[in-house]
C-alpha cells in the first residue's frame, strides 16, 4: 500500500483523537468518501481509545437492511486476528433466540454492533435488554460509552432518544454526513485527498444523453486492459429506478441491450428474491439468492454487470466496479454519493506500486453517467494553450527516483544474514507475518525475491527488523540511492477542483476548456505564488505558438479580428514558461523517504528566458480556520523535502524551491547544484530575471 495513503489515514485517526481530547463537545463528525477505508480507520479509533482507557466501550449502530453490522463484526474480528488492532474485542448484538428465551448482552466485550432497525419500536431489543445492558455498563461497571453511528446520513431516531441519558461521547461517521443534523466534520478526509494518493478512484463523467448501450460499449472497450493488466474482471453496474418505472427501464432499455450482448454475464438484483434474475445458468443461478452479492463482488467473479436499485448503496464492498450507469428515468439532481462510493474502490489498493502506469491509471479510474450531485466540488478540465504548439517539447523535467536496498552497490542479503546475531527467543508465525505487513514494500520484495525456501524466508523475516534498519539507513542517504528517472513534461490535459481561491491567468501553459482565465488553487500560498509567476512572466503563452525563432518579437500578421497568426513567434529568449504542476495524470515526481518512498509532485513548473528549470513546492505555516495539522510531521516531511531537492537539484541541474509563507512573508530556500540559499521575495524576482 502506498505510504501516502497510510499517511492520510493515521493523520485522520490523529486529527479525530486530537479533537476529543481539545474540545468538550458531545458530539463529533469524521468524514470520508466511501472506499476511503473508513471501517479500517474506525477500528484504529477505537484501537486507539482502548489503549488509552480500558474503562471504556463503544457501541457501532450501523445498517441493518443491508446487513453492515455483520460486515463491520466481521472485519473487526479480521484486524483483530492479523494483530493489527488487538484491544478490539467485538461483539454482534442480535435477537436470534428461541422461543421466550431471555435477550441478554453480554458486558465482557468493549466493542458492540448494533444493526440500527433491531432496536425499533416493539422489537424484542427494545422491550428491556438493550437498557439493561447500557445501565449495566454505565451505573455497575462504571464505563463511559462512546456511540458510534456508522452511515450517520441516516435517521436513528429510538437511539438519538436515550443518547443523552447513556452515551458520554457521539462520534459520527459518514461520506455524506447530514448538515441539517448538525453533523459539521471535525475532520474529513476530501476527495481530492483521496484521489492523489490513490486511495479511490477519480470519476470521469459520461454524457448525459449517453444510452445503456454506450456504457455497455465502454465498457468491452476496457474489459480486457482490466483482465490483463490488473488480473481483475472489471464491472459495470447498472442502477434503476426504486418505483414503477424498474420495469419499464428494464424491459425497454438495458434487457435489449444486454441481449445484444450475450457473452457478457449479468445479475439483477431487487428487493424481491423471486424478481432477481441472471444468465449466469452455470454458477450464479445454482446458488441462492442471499448469496449473490458475495459471489458477484469477488475479483475473479465472471459477472460483468449487475442491475440493482437502490437496496445495495450502502455497505457493499465490490473493488472491481468500475462503471456505473444511471437509467435516465431515476436519474436525479443528487447522484448520490453513496452509490457513486460502489465503483470508486481501487481494486488493486494492496500492492498497487507493482503495477505498470497503464495499469494505474486503469486501477484509478471510474466511469459514471448520471447527473453530478450539486454539494460535490466542481471541476474544471484544462488543455494546454495550444494543440500545435510544443509546449512538452519546450519544458522538459528531469526527474529522480530512489533506489531500494536490492540495487545498492555490493549489498548481498545472503551475506547481511550471516553477520547477524542468533535470535534466542522465537517468534509467534503470527508476529512475523504482522511484522512483514508492517515493512516498506521495497523490503518485502527483497525478502521475497530471496525467500525460494521456507527455511529462508523464515531466517530473513525474523531479522526483519535489522533489514528493515538497513533499508532505511540507505534509501535516505540520497547521495548513494537517488538517481535521474524519467525526462518529463506537463500532461497534454488535466483538471483541477474549483475553490474560492483563484487567479485569472492568461500567460502560462494552461487554457480552460470553456474558454475562461480564471483557476483555482488549494490553498492562499499556492494562489499568492501563481500571482508572483504570473507577475514575473509579463509575456503572453502566444510566443511560442509555432518552434520557429524569429529575431523579431512581433514578427507575423494580424488577421481580420485582430489576432496574432499561428506563425508569429515572440523570442523564446524573452519569455517565460510556467504552469501549475496539476497531479492528475502528472509524471513530474521527485521521490524521497521518509519511513516509506513518498513522491513529491511540486505545485508549479517554470522554465525561464534563460532556458533553466525552476521547480516550486509551495509550504504554509499559516493555520486556516476549522483546520490543524500535526507540527511535528509538517516538520518532518519539510526537512525531508530539503535533503530530496538539494540532491535532486546536484543530479539534474534544475533549481529547486521551498517557498514557505508566514503571516504575510516569503520565507524561500533554494537548491541550486547541490547547495542550498535562503531568499527574500525581492531576491528571488532578482535571481529568476538574471543569467
Amino acid at each position: 500500500m502506498l505510504a501516502e495513503i497510510i499517511e492520510l489515514q493515521n493523520g485522520a485517526v490523529n486529527q479525530l483523537i486530537e479533537a476529543i481530547k481539545k474540545q468538550n463537545k458531545s458530539s463529533y463528525t469524521f468524514r470520508a468518501p466511501t472506499g476511503s477505508g473508513k471501517t479500517y480507520m474506525m477500528a484504529d479509533f477505537m484501537n486507539r481509545m482502548l489503549e488509552q482507557n480500558q474503562k471504556i466501550i463503544f457501541l457501532v449502530s450501523s445498517l441493518s437492511k443491508s446487513d453492515l453490522a455483520r460486515q463491520n463484526y466481521d472485519k473487526f474480528c479480521e484486524y483483530r486476528d492479523k494483530n493489527n488492532f488487538t484491544n478490539l474485542n467485538p461483539y454482534l448484538i442480535n435477537s436470534d433466540i428461541a422461543g421466550e428465551e431471555r435477550l441478554h448482552i453480554p458486558s465482557d466485550y468493549n466493542v458492540y454492533l448494533l444493526p440500527r432497525d433491531l432496536y425499533k419500536e416493539n422489537s424484542r431489543l427494545m422491550q428491556g435488554p438493550m437498557l439493561a445492558f447500557l445501565t449495566e455498563i454505565k451505573m455497575i461497571e462504571y464505563k463511559a460509552i462512546v456511540w458510534i453511528k456508522d452511515e450517520c446520513h441516516i435517521a436513528t431516531s429510538n437511539l438519538d432518544a436515550i443518547a443523552p441519558v447513556y452515551f458520554d461521547t457521539i462520534v459520527n461517521f459518514s461520506a455524506t454526513p447530514k448538515l441539517s443534523r448538525g453533523q459539521h466534520p471535525d475532520v474529513e478526509i476530501t476527495d481530492a485527498e483521496a484521489e492523489q494518493c490513490r486511495l479511490i478512484k477519480t470519476v470521469t463523467w459520461g454524457d448525459e444523453s449517453s444510452t445503456v448501450r454506450d456504457a455497455i460499449a465502454k465498457f468491452k472497450e476496457i474489459k480486457t486492459s482490466y483482465r490483463n493488466l490488473l488480473s481483475v474482471n472489471p464491472c459495470l453496474i447498472i442502477q434503476i429506478s426504486n418505483k414503477n418505472k424498474a420495469n419499464e427501464e428494464i424491459e425497454n432499455q438495458i434487457m435489449p441491450a444486454l441481449n445484444e450482448n450475450p457473452e457478457l454475464k449479468w445479475m439483477l438484483i431487487v428487493n424481491d428474491p423471486k424478481e432477481c434474475n441472471t444468465n449466469d445458468v452455470f454458477k450464479a443461478k445454482k446458488l441462492p439468492v442471499s448469496l449473490w452479492k458475495d459471489y458477484a463482488k469477488g475479483n475473479l467473479s465472471g459477472i460483468d454487470i449487475i442491475i440493482f436499485k437502490l437496496v445495495i448503496s450502502e455497505g457493499w464492498d465490490i473493488p472491481r466496479a468500475c462503471m456505473l450507469y444511471q437509467a435516465r428515468n431515476s436519474r436525479s439532481k443528487q447522484l448520490d454519493e453513496q452509490v457513486i462510493g460502489r465503483v470508486r474502490r481501487n481494486p488493486r489498493l494492496i500492492d498497487y506500486e507493482t503495477l505498470s502506469d497503464e495499469a494505474k491509471s486503469l486501477a484509478t479510474t471510474a466511469w459514471v453517467w448520471g447527473i453530478a450531485p450539486e454539494d460535490k466540488g466542481k471541476t474544471y478540465g484544462v488543455k494546454l494553450y495550444d494543440e500545435q504548439s510544443d509546449i512538452t517539447q519546450n519544458i522538459r523535467v528531469k526527474t529522480t527516483k530512489i533506489k531500494p536496498l536490492a540495487d545498492k552497490e555490493n549489498f548481498n542479503l545472503t551475506d547481511f544474514l550471516s553477520r547477524q546475531k542468533p535470535t534466542l527467543a522465537h517468534k509467534s508465525i503470527f508476529e512475523v507475518n504482522r511484522q512483514l505487513q508492517s515493512v516498506d514494500f521495497s523490503v518485502k520484495s527483497l525478502i521475497y525475491e530471496y525467500s525460494d525456501t521456507y527455511t529462508k524466508w523464515w531466517e530473513s523475516v525474523e531479522h526483519i527488523s535489522e533489514i528493515a534498519k538497513e533499508s532505511n539507513q540507505y534509501m535516505c542517504d540520497y547521495s548513494q540511492s537517488m538517481e535521474i528517472g524519467s525526462e518529463e513534461s506537463f500532461a497534454t490535459s488535466s483538471y483541477y477542483p474549483v475553490t474560492d481561491k483563484f487567479v485569472n491567468i492568461s500567460n502560462w501553459v494552461w487554457k480552460r476548456r470553456d474558454g475562461a482565465e480564471r483557476f483555482s488553487f488549494d490553498s492562499d500560498a499556492e494562489r499568492d505564488w501563481a500571482d508572483i509567476l504570473k507577475d514575473i512572466s509579463s509575456r503572453s503563452i502566444e510566443s511560442i505558438k509555432t518552434g520557429k525563432k524569429k529575431s523579431n518579437p512581433i514578427a507575423g500578421s494580424v488577421n481580420m479580428f485582430g489576432e496574432v497568426e499561428k506563425d508569429t513567434v515572440i523570442n523564446e529568449k524573452e519569455i517565460f514558461l510556467w504552469g501549475k504542476n496539476y497531479v492528475p495524470e502528472s509524471t513530474v515526481k521527485f521521490e524521497y523517504y521518509l519511513g516509506a518512498l513518498h513522491s513529491s509532485y511540486p505545485d508549479f513548473i517554470m522554465k525561464d528566458k534563460f532556458g533553466r528549470i525552476h521547480i516550486f513546492e509551495v509550504k504554509s505555516v499559516n493555520q486556516s480556520a476549522g483546520f490543524t495539522f500535526d507540527n511535528n510531521i509538517y516538520i518532518a516531511k519539510v526537512a525531508e523535502l530539503k535533503k530530496c531537492y538539494k540532491q535532486a537539484s546536484l543530479l539534474t541541474g534544475h533549481m529547486f524551491y521551498l517557498p514557505i509563507l508566514r503571516d504575510d512573508i516569503w520565507r524561500i530556500t533554494l537548491f541550486n547544484k547541490g547547495d542550498e540559499k535562503t531568499l527574500t521575495i525581492d531576491q528571488f524576482r532578482a535571481f529568476v530575471n538574471t543569467q
